[in-house]
């Protein structure tokens, strides 16, 4: 069902409010349009269509190769009723965090206010690799910011009020670049009146890089008896196996070395620690050591490659990492901490993976 706030981007679309700040609506180039660019030939998805009437305005009037989609089998059922003949328009009945990752990559994705916030957050790291390099996320969302979303990985509860921007930093965490945010207003007596609590709604446009940029988990050095440690990639039929840190960057299994270990003993130990699954020492293949700095230590980090292991893997009590997912190589999540993206570099040249730069020594074939 679309988000119940009486201000929200869809119902200010559907109408034509005297003196809107974007346009005439669905009569020509609205709010809607103009915000999403430009549209011909390109591919997009509406998600949280509902009953399909802009997915239908953007492929009548615009030349959009558009996919809707909506997991209300009601909505979905009288939008084929509609437009199931309309060529280049696809309606699609489905769960979205599903459609989002199986689809091939679009060009520009939307949201007119048809998924609640909370589930618009929970859906952030599908959305940025549901996007093609270079693909723009556009979406309709609450003044007050989002809401809180506990996870596995992380113990922080976010203030009861979010900091105005709170959406557009969200977005930066997940690696998407936040390039408008447009406030929806009231524009003449058509406008139905706000919430009762005054929230609005603004639309954010935010771009995919057209490279996957590494960064620093947080502004803090590693404490210095936690500066070498050990990376795993962990890679098979459903692709390349990463996790979200609570410090916001997604990364490979791995962690610090402890007194006694072997580098493969520990790449076992952090994989089972914080995924569940099981290998072997002689299922390692150790790739080579990096050396950087952070904030001022000598960091030094080795990179794995597992090549056999058994079990699916889980979030795992009391670990910093969760969230655990599949990523096919040409999907790669924005957001890769620094030391998983040196090793998948060194271990995949081809990927587009930017990184700071890094000593690396080979361990030989």
């Amino acid at each position: 069902m679309p988000h119940s706030d009486a201000r929200g981007a869809r119902d200010f679309m559907d109408r034509e409010p005297a003196g809107a700040p974007f346009g005439r609506g669905l009569t020509g180039p609205g709010p809607y349009e103009a915000f999403l660019g430009e549209l011909a030939g390109r591919r997009v998805l509406d998600l949280g269509c509902g009953t399909a009437r802009r997915a239908a305005l953007l492929v009548r009037e615009h030349g959009a190769v558009v996919d809707a989609v909506d997991p209300a089998a009601d909505a979905i059922g009288r939008a084929r009723a509609a437009y199931g003949s309309l060529p280049g328009l696809r309606l699609f009945h489905a769960a979205l965090d599903a459609h989002l990752r199986t689809a091939e990559p679009y060009d520009v994705i939307c949201s007119a206010d048809g998924v609640p916030p909370g589930d618009l957050r929970r859906l952030l790291p599908s959305l940025a690799t549901a996007l093609a390099p270079g693909g723009a996320l556009c979406l309709s969302v609450p003044d007050d910011g989002p809401p809180t979303v506990p996870t596995t990985a992380s113990a922080t509860v976010p203030p009861a009020t979010p900091a105005p921007g709170a959406w557009e930093t969200l977005l930066a965490e997940h690696g998407l670049r936040v390039e408008e945010s447009v406030t929806l207003r009231a524009s003449g007596p058509a406008d139905p009146p706000g919430p009762a609590d005054g929230t609005g709604h603004r639309l954010v446009r935010a771009r995919r890089p057209l490279r996957v940029h590494a960064r620093p988990r947080g502004g803090r050095p590693p404490a210095a008896h936690a500066a070498i440690g050990v990376g795993a990639i962990v890679h098979g039929p459903r692709g390349l196996l990463l996790g979200r840190h609570r410090g916001g960057t997604w990364e490979l299994p791995g962690g610090t070395v402890e007194p006694g270990e072997s580098l493969r003993d520990t790449v076992v130990r952090e994989l089972r620690e914080e995924t569940g699954l099981r290998a072997a020492p002689s299922d390692v293949r150790l790739l080579g050591t990096f050396l950087d700095e952070a904030g001022g230590i000598v960091r030094m980090t080795v990179g794995a490659v597992v090549t056999r292991w058994e079990g699916e893997p889980a979030d795992q009590p009391d670990e910093s990492v969760g969230d655990w997912r599949w990523y096919s190589l040409d999907r790669l999540p924005p957001a890769l901490f620094e030391c998983s993206a040196q090793s998948l570099a060194v271990w995949r040249p081809d990927l587009p993976i930017d990184h700071a730069p890094a000593h690396f020594t080979p361990y030989g074939s």
